[in-house]
């Protein structure tokens, strides 16, 4: 039978709480100052004025051209890197050669190196005066102020992600199940499609949605390499600054919208298929 009395909560058990609560308010202050708060800001500025205004902007032929040539980029960028991201984790994890240390590092520059310097070190080798530049222009290839060079940008501002997803999977897997099916006769592609290609599906995808943002949300090495020449060479990052500094609030504030949804898309599709990974 219950005495109804409560048991004394020890004093180090009440500091220990108040202490992880306290912790929790500091964290969700911060992101609130940090990132709810301008976000949501963007969302009421756009509607501000109404719908109209928004489905105008939205509708205005060099918003449509900035939102195609964003998703383009992205569409050639994010393959390319995954491709050679899985090859290369695989080439890092599964094999031993001199310079390894060193492509490990190499991969991880993009992380380290601000895009301004990426955008200007593609016009020292590719503009007129580069070191491939003259022979490019003699043969009719434009890469600087057209799309290959915004593509080059943005390649290699997204190329360590699928890296580094895949690296450390690929380490926890091991090599005991590829080892199997090279005994019963497998060759390595069809060891790499049945075996390892689904064994490191949870780290590729991941890898693949962080490239996908980053490519998306690219602008200080495009900028450079792009010339933002208006409905030709502007992405949606690029046509946002460009509406700005026209005063066209309503026009950069829905450019912004539209970049926000894509990265909340992102951030949702990453929330679905973690309970996914964390299951299999």
């Amino acid at each position: 039978m219950s005495s109804g009395r409560t048991e004394p909560v020890a004093p180090g058990a009440r500091g220990s709480r108040a202490s992880r609560y306290g912790l929790r308010s500091v964290a969700l202050v911060y992101l609130a100052l940090i990132l709810v708060l301008p976000v949501g800001m963007v969302f009421f500025r756009t509607f501000e004025n109404g719908l109209q205004p928004v489905l105008q902007a939205l509708s205005d032929p060099e918003t449509l051209h900035a939102l195609y040539l964003t998703v383009l980029i992205a569409a050639i960028a994010v393959p390319l890197n995954t491709v050679f991201g899985v090859f290369c984790a695989l080439l890092m994890v599964r094999r031993t050669f001199p310079g390894k240390a060193f492509l490990s590092g190499l991969i991880d520059v993009p992380f380290a190196v601000s895009p301004v310097v990426v955008g200007l070190s593609l016009i020292l080798v590719y503009g007129r005066t580069g070191w491939l530049g003259g022979w490019l222009a003699e043969n009719g290839i434009r890469v600087i102020f057209a799309l290959p060079s915004m593509v080059l940008a943005t390649i290699f501002v997204s190329l360590p992600f699928v890296v580094r997803e895949v690296v450390p999977v690929l380490q926890e897997i091991g090599v005991e199940q590829d080892q199997a099916a090279h005994t019963l006769g497998a060759t390595p592609w069809q060891t790499f499609w049945r075996i390892t290609l689904p064994a490191i599906r949870g780290g590729v995808t991941y890898g693949v949605i962080l490239t996908t943002a980053r490519a998306l949300g690219e602008f200080g090495a495009v900028s450079i390499v792009s010339g933002k020449i208006a409905g030709q060479t502007s992405t949606l990052t690029v046509h946002v600054e460009e509406r700005f500094q026209q005063f066209d609030l309503v026009g950069a504030y829905t450019s912004s919208l539209v970049l926000a949804v894509i990265a909340l898309v992102i951030v949702l599709a990453m929330t679905v298929l973690k309970p996914k990974e964390a299951g299999s």
